[in-house]
């Protein structure tokens, strides 16, 4: 413990002593990267930007954490953050938890950085490897600058010819390790991590001071709630729900996060409705799979898709506004706040459906987890859900590996 406070400590020295070059913002093409953004920003998301940009000129090394809830417009205050950074000559490495979650990325920055000089790539595990080599070679020679990946592009074979900020999406779902690995930059580059709902341990170092905080409350205009139901599984509601979803256009997830029972799921969801298509995606598919699957759902082929929690980090499809959760009382609550978020994502009235199996078996815990859940309002209560999960779960060890739970021995 002595030494990880030791290096925990001299991490945070050397960020304050640390000389950095100072980023400029290039004014006029700054402005016309901003006019280009289609939204009205709220007031806290430009908030969290002049804090970023304050950051960035300061000539130290920046640890912002960004909490803002799911669609809530975190993207695009990295996007302005990875603009300047690239005008002033600097790498960008954009990192997200999941395969599908760096394809969205990718598609996004590809069309934000459309009419700029701004070179990006991708790399995960769906790179073919002479691609893959490509790329390398390109970060080396500074001829990419944003480079979006998932951990993988931690490995050693990875050499940046001058990275100047780290973005860090989705913080809660990488593991210790990868953290580590992220660590090795920290105190000499700009570090900006997003997250809608910290897990306790990020979260309890933010509200002490050892990061900054940004956070993003305010929902973007014409926003709705979604509505929350918590029931036992009813054919006559789930058929009703999917009915009323359908009848308006729009699309559901069927959440259930056991592979092997899938076809057993289906045949229920047709035995309710069989007028319906269905599309299945889970992590032991094939990639090429998954990514034809999400295609055809993207592309309204597909009614309903039962998905195991695969979806839960930042997918974005508009047309999806129910969400039926089965066995919601087998996720953590900063997961589930996550996957209902994948839903009422415009200004669509969105509906999430938790089923349990029997109120009276739940645990103590689920039951804390899921009223916790149905009392804070879906919009901008990532933090409260987080401040929940800190009190529920404990802050985790400031200096140690766990990410939550508490420090008996030591206080």
């Amino acid at each position: 413990l002595k030494d990880m406070a030791d290096q925990l400590i001299r991490t945070a020295v050397e960020r304050e002593l640390q000389i950095t070059e100072k980023i400029e913002v290039p004014s006029l093409s700054y402005e016309a990267f901003c006019s280009r953004f289609k939204y009205n920003e709220t007031e806290d998301q430009l908030k969290s930007i002049s804090d970023t940009l304050q950051d960035l000129a300061r000539g130290r090394p920046m640890d912002r954490l960004i909490c803002g809830d799911v669609g809530f417009g975190k993207t695009e205050i990295i996007m302005r953050a990875s603009f300047i950074a690239t005008m002033n000559n600097k790498q960008v490495l954009v990192l997200a938890p999941t395969t599908l979650l760096v394809e969205q990325h990718y598609k996004t920055f590809k069309k934000r950085f459309c009419n700029t000089p701004v070179n990006i790539g991708k790399l995960s595990r769906l790179e073919k490897k002479k691609n893959r080599d490509a790329i390398i070679d390109h970060v080396f020679n500074g001829k990419l600058d944003i480079l979006i990946g998932t951990h993988a592009v931690l490995s050693n074979e990875l050499t940046f010819r001058n990275i100047g900020l780290l973005i860090v999406d989705e913080e809660h779902k990488f593991g210790v390790r990868a953290k580590e690995k992220i660590k090795k930059y920290r105190g000499t580059i700009d570090i900006i991590t997003l997250t809608a709902t910290p897990i306790p341990r990020t979260l309890n170092s933010a509200l002490s001071n050892v990061r900054d905080l940004s956070l993003i409350e305010s929902p973007p205009d014409n926003r709705k709630s979604i509505v929350t139901q918590i029931l036992e599984w009813d054919d006559k509601v789930l058929s009703d729900a999917i009915e009323r979803e359908i009848q308006r256009g729009g699309q559901i997830y069927f959440v259930h996060n056991d592979i092997k029972t899938i076809p057993y799921i289906k045949e229920r969801i047709v035995s309710i409705n069989h007028k319906i298509s269905i599309g299945i995606v889970h992590a032991k598919l094939d990639n090429n799979k998954i990514e034809k699957e999400m295609n055809s759902f993207i592309n309204k082929e597909y009614d309903i898709i039962i998905c195991t929690s695969i979806i839960e980090s930042g997918l974005d499809i508009s047309n999806v506004n129910t969400i039926i959760i089965n066995n919601a009382d087998k996720f953590g609550l900063s997961q589930l706040h996550q996957i209902r978020g994948r839903v009422g994502r415009s200004s669509t009235q969105a509906y999430a459906y938790l089923l349990i199996s029997n109120k009276y078996k739940i645990t103590s815990q689920s039951k804390n987890r899921l009223e916790a859940l149905d009392s804070i309002d879906s919009l901008g209560g990532g933090v409260e859900i987080a401040t929940k999960d800190l009190e529920l779960r404990g802050a985790g060890e400031i200096l140690g590996e766990e990410q939550s739970g508490q420090m008996y021995e030591i206080g």
